[in-house]
Order: structure tokens, then C-alpha cells, then sequence
């Protein structure tokens, strides 16, 4: 069968990161398939809207510290493997000590963070103390992970397909048999450690089958230094990318309580569970695009402009499909949970939120191959502050949809302020021209004359 082209793009320098774009896909369709198999459908129907915002509480809350357990390390490793490949056990090995020390300094930040939480809050937290320190544990294990940054640089995405599908299918048949058992919530909390475990081992396993090992990795200050140097922008990205991604359920759990918070994150799971294309298709075809940045710029920025469209066609086409079928899905899934049908409407406002962050994570790889890591900071800032000051507006009043809205018009800010910066203003540009279709329709009429 012949490999489908994109207008811009080199065929065989195509046809390859198509190939590793097919393989990271699959990785992350096999992974959403089965996740929501257990988070979306059984563990709802198993636990109901209140326990299900315990069981989501622990990791929602460990997302706002992921940037201080991975101090931006891992498209940032990718691009210096790309660059310097004979580095290779020097970048990973300095690069698995940072986040091996981000995880622990992370811990007791985590632990402040709750207690502070706790004693602010209105209402009960959703998940105990125990339950959040056993969970933790994985920012510290999670450092392995720096592995899937090697895999990405040699476009080698079927090793990743097999370690996430794999462990992900582990993970499913566990959680199914505690279900079936019927076993408290806390096993089922106590398994999110075990999830994470199982991917840590695989990715061991698959690097050693290709005949490397961790243990010839090296730890060098230099390129730790330089790393961290360059990364903090990119940590600091991520603490604010998860503020406006993850503060809606943090404030919901704290102001409205538990049942709530079990609708709205099951809600925001058929959202976001979207949001692994755009950052499987950017990683992948990101080396392309690096290629032509120096020969050929014209062809760099026409690369970008065609990712930019492709990401609006097919964020735009789920966003129509779901807004259309949520009322007959729920129907179907939740039929034994009245609580959950007033996630339809929710739903239908927040997965607009994802041609804005399509649209982003497109952008972002622009950002980091430029060295502008810090407007990349600057605007997860304005989306994360947005974000805060419109929940606080908008869910007492409006409840659960009103975190809906805010979340749109926060991930709508933080994709276009690119427009505030001289030095990204025309990638703001090429994403408008994209989410419009600019370029294929002034093909199509140039043709037509």
C-alpha cells in the first residue's frame, strides 16, 4: 500500500515519520482504548460519580508537580539525541538523575501542597493522605520514562506501542479483577502505583532487547547544568499547563465536592483522551520538520503551516462528531447512573477546548526548536492564570459547566497569546491560517481558474 504524502513534505523523509507517527498512534489509541474501557465505563458503573472522584483525586492532584519530577527533560532530550546521537548515554543517564531528583525534592512538595489544601478547602477533600502518598511514589520510579526520549529520536515508535499497549492491557485485566472481586477503593487507588510500575518495567525490557543498557548510562554536571538551564523554562510550562488543564477539578473537588468531581472528570476523560494525537503526530514528524529549518526555511515554515491545518481538520471533526453523539453515549454507558447525564452538556463545551490545545502542542514544537521556551512559559502563565480567575468566576455560579467555559476560553488565550511576542507573532498567524483552512482553500479556488 502506498503511503499517503502531505503538500511540503519530502516523500521518503515523509514516508518514514509516517511510519513512526502510524506506530506512536496505535500506542496511544491501544492506551485510550483500554484506559477508557476501565476509567470511562467500568469504574463509573462500579463505583459511582463519588467514589470515582476519589479514585481520579490522587493523580489529578500529583499532575500539578509533574513538571518538578520531570524538570522538562523529555522533548528536550529528544531534540539533543537528534542533535548529538554518540551522547547518548551521557544525555539519558544526566538526564534520568534530574528527574530522579526532581521526584524527590517533588514528595514534600506534594505533601505541604495537600495539607494546605486541606485546611483551605470548604468541603472534605476527595482522597486521604495515605491514599496521595502511596500514589506519589511515582514521580520518583517515572524517571526511567526517559527512555520513550531515545525511542523518539531514532522514530522507532513501535517499541513505545508495545510498552504503553502492553502495560496498559496488564493494567485493564488488574483492575477488572478487582472490580470483579469487588474490592474497596483502596486497592483500586493502590493500583495507580502498579500502572505506572509495570510501564517503567517495559520500557527497561525494550531498551535492553535492542541492546542497550541503563547501567551504561552516565551521569556528567556539565550536561546536567545544560540541561536544567535550558529545561526550567519547560518545567515551569508544564506546572502552568497543568494549572489550566487540571485546576477546574482541583477547585471543583474543593468547592462543589467528591460527586462532582466524579462527573466532571469523567467528563474531561472523553476530552483530553483526544489530546494524545496532536502530541503523537508533532513528536514524530517534529525531526522533519527540524531537517529543513537551516536548508530550507520556506519549506520549515510551509511545514508548520501544513501541521497547523492538520491539526484543526481532525480536532475540529471530533469536537462536531462528539458534541453529537454525547447524549446517545452517556445514554447507553450510564444507564444505571442518573448522576452522569448531567455530564452531557459539560462535555459538549469542554471537547471545544481541544482545537485550541491541538493547536498548541503543534506550536509548541515550533517554540522549542526556536530557543523560545520562555514565551512557551510565558503563555501556559496567561492560560493558567486565565483559567483560575475564570473558575473562580464561573463555578460557583454555573456549577461544573461553568469550569467547561473557562476551560475553553483558557486554552483559547493561551494558544494564540503568541500574538503578544515579536518573535512568534507569525506563528500566531500560521495557526489563525490553519483553523481556517487558508492555504488548502486557496489551492482549491487557484485550481478552479
Amino acid at each position: 500500500m502506498r503511503t499517503p504524502t502531505l503538500p511540503g513534505f519530502n516523500t521518503e523523509a515523509f514516508n518514514k515519520y509516517f511510519k513512526n507517527t502510524s506506530w506512536l498512534m496505535l500506542a496511544r489509541v491501544g492506551s485510550l482504548f483500554i484506559k477508557m474501557l476501565v476509567t470511562a465505563v467500568l469504574l463509573p458503573n462500579y463505583l459511582g460519580a463519588s467514589l470515582v472522584g476519589t479514585y481520579n483525586y490522587p493523580l489529578m492532584f500529583l499532575a500539578f508537580f509533574a513538571g518538578v519530577c520531570t524538570l522538562g527533560t523529555e522533548g528536550l532530550v529528544t531534540r539533543e539525541l537528534l542533535r548529538k546521537p554518540h551522547l547518548k548515554d551521557v544525555l539519558l543517564g544526566s538526564a534520568f538523575r534530574l528527574r530522579l531528583m526532581g521526584g524527590l525534592i517533588a514528595l514534600p512538595l506534594i505533601y505541604a501542597a495537600y495539607f494546605i489544601v486541606v485546611n483551605i478547602s470548604p468541603e472534605p477533600l476527595a482522597a486521604s493522605f495515605p491514599q496521595l502518598a502511596f500514589v506519589s511514589l511515582t514521580c520518583i520510579i517515572q524517571a526511567i520514562q526517559i527512555i520513550d526520549s531515545y525511542f523518539q529520536s531514532r522514530a522507532e515508535g513501535k517499541y513505545i506501542m508495545l510498552v504503553q499497549v502492553g502495560g496498559n492491557i496488564i493494567s485493564v485485566l488488574f483492575k477488572a479483577l478487582l472490580i470483579y472481586l469487588k474490592a474497596p477503593i483502596d486497592y483500586l487507588i493502590g493500583s495507580l502505583f502498579f500502572d505506572v510500575l509495570i510501564i517503567q518495567l517495559g520500557y527497561i525490557a525494550v531498551y535492553k532487547k535492542k541492546g542497550n543498557s541503563i547501567f551504561t548510562w552516565k551521569y556528567n554536571s556539565v550536561v546536567a547544568k545544560r540541561l536544567l538551564l535550558l529545561g526550567w523554562p519547560l518545567a515551569l510550562s508544564t506546572i502552568f499547563a497543568t494549572i489550566y488543564l487540571k485546576i477546574d477539578q482541583l477547585m471543583i473537588g474543593s468547592m462543589l465536592g467528591s460527586t462532582d468531581l466524579g462527573v466532571y472528570s469523567t467528563v474531561v476523560q472523553y476530552s483530553e483522551s483526544w489530546y494524545f494525537i496532536p502530541a503523537a503526530i508533532s513528536a514524530a514528524l517534529f525531526p522533519a520538520i527540524m531537517n529543513y529549518r537551516i536548508q530550507d526555511p520556506i519549506l520549515y515554515y510551509k511545514r508548520l503551516s501544513n501541521l497547523y491545518e492538520l491539526m484543526a481538520f481532525i480536532s475540529l471533526s471530533i469536537a462536531i462528531i462528539m458534541t453529537f453523539i454525547t447524549p446517545t453515549l452517556f445514554s447507553l454507558i450510564y444507564n444505571k447512573r442518573p448522576e452522569f447525564m448531567q455530564g452531557i452538556p459539560v462535555l459538549q463545551i469542554h471537547i471545544w477546548s481541544g482545537v485550541f490545545a491541538f493547536l498548541s502542542t503543534a506550536n509548541s514544537q515550533y517554540l522549542i526548536a526556536e530557543g523560545l521556551t520562555k514565551i512557551s512559559l510565558y503563555r501556559t502563565l496567561f492560560g493558567a492564570g486565565s483559567n483560575i480567575l475564570l473558575n473562580i468566576l464561573l463555578i460557583p455560579k454555573y456549577g461544573i459547566l461553568g469550569a467547561a467555559y473557562g476551560t475553553l476560553i483558557a486554552y483559547f488565550i493561551t494558544a494564540f497569546s503568541v500574538f503578544i511576542y515579536p518573535q512568534s507573532r507569525q506563528q500566531g498567524f500560521a495557526m489563525l491560517k490553519g483553523l481556517f483552512f487558508a492555504h488548502s482553500l486557496q489551492r482549491f479556488f487557484t485550481k478552479k481558474r
